[in-house]
């Protein structure tokens, strides 16, 4: 017979993270406790993103902790159906494969000690000054993937910025990665990514808003820029809805993030769909604590990616947990504490 307990959690930016849709200062997690009747313990983390996640809703907590209830009483995850609550089922999946592997999440060479993870550095919107000099500061420290948010500045600045950064080190030395969080209007959005062409940019994520599925595909099907699907996956049903979309629009690359988009398990299935149509992807943390992001991490590993990982985001926060994971030049490593 199972057990729970919930711990909510306040985890204060270091720095404010702005995207083109908005700034955050803080955010509230809930650690999940599971105890099973030997006395063995795991630990999941539900929290779902402000305005992005689609269980951002103002009972979440009531609804965490019935889903917690039926957990215990059932001991089964399979028997509750969650696809309406993505980041409660992320949670409780990985308390369940943290309880019944009594250590590690995932036996790989990353977890081990044995293998490194490729990461890119991500630059927060800002003015155009600020974000060149954290850009640098990433190449410095060793980032040979950088990733920039776009969409919130006056796109002239976000070009100037952008061709400051390729002076400095040009697509043999750097990989330029942006990120639109959707906000490219529909009709503008081919100018903008000509215009964003002449600065080796490796791909661009979610250049406008979901739900645009011939917008997408004209965007997709010529590309002008290797287009990465991100948000179009959140909320879309695996079953009914995914071959479609990924048929129809067929990106060059889909982001997975686990907590937006219903546990480790959707993912891979997400994954084996791409695999069937040869579309490349990588995984993205959704600002998780190193909670959450251990498990993405160790998750990921399984896939001995080539790819870089978007797992750098537990440094924001002045109060996170304390983690195994060690982030240096770009690589992602699992240590002892």
């Amino acid at each position: 017979m199972l057990s729970y307990h919930i711990e909510e959690y306040e985890l204060e930016f270091i720095t404010p993270a702005k995207t083109s849709r908005n700034k955050f200062s803080s955010r509230i997690i809930y650690k999940v406790i599971l105890k099973d009747g030997e006395g063995n313990m795991g630990i999941g983390e539900c929290a779902p993103l402000r305005m992005l996640s689609i269980d951002d809703l103002p009972n979440y907590k009531e609804l965490l902790d019935e889903s917690c209830t039926a957990l215990c009483e059932s001991g089964n995850l399979a028997e509750l159906d969650l696809k309406h609550l993505p980041s409660v089922e992320f949670g409780l999946e990985t308390a369940l494969i943290s309880l019944r592997s009594k250590g590690l999440l995932f036996d790989t060479a990353f977890s081990r000690g044995e293998s490194r993870i490729p990461i890119n550095g991500l630059v927060w919107m800002n003015d155009g000054d600020k974000m060149l000099q954290e850009a640098l500061s990433k190449a410095e420290q060793g980032f040979s993937c950088i990733k920039f948010k776009v969409g919130a500045l006056d796109f002239d600045q976000e070009c100037k910025m952008l061709e400051a950064f390729r002076k400095k080190f040009n697509a043999f030395k750097i990989e330029v990665r942006l990120d639109a969080n959707g906000a490219f209007k529909a009709d503008e959005a081919a100018f903008q990514l000509k215009e964003l062409k002449r600065f080796d940019i490796h791909s661009i994520e979610q250049p406008i808003a979901t739900d645009q599925w011939d917008d997408m595909a004209r965007l997709c099907h010529k590309p002008i820029l290797p287009i990465a699907l991100d948000e179009e996956l959140i909320g879309l049903e695996i079953k009914s809805r995914a071959d479609a979309m990924l048929d129809y629009i067929h990106p060059q690359y889909i982001i997975l993030k686990p907590n937006l988009i219903g546990g480790l398990r959707k993912a891979d299935q997400w994954i084996q769909k791409c695999q069937l149509r040869s579309i490349p992807w990588w995984a993205t943390s959704a600002l998780e604590s190193n909670i959450g992001l251990n498990a993405i991490a160790q998750w990921v590993s399984q896939y001995q990616p080539s790819l870089h990982q978007g797992l750098g985001t537990g440094a924001l926060y002045k109060n996170n947990f304390e983690s195994n994971l060690k982030l240096e030049n770009g690589f992602m490593s699992y240590v002892e504490l």
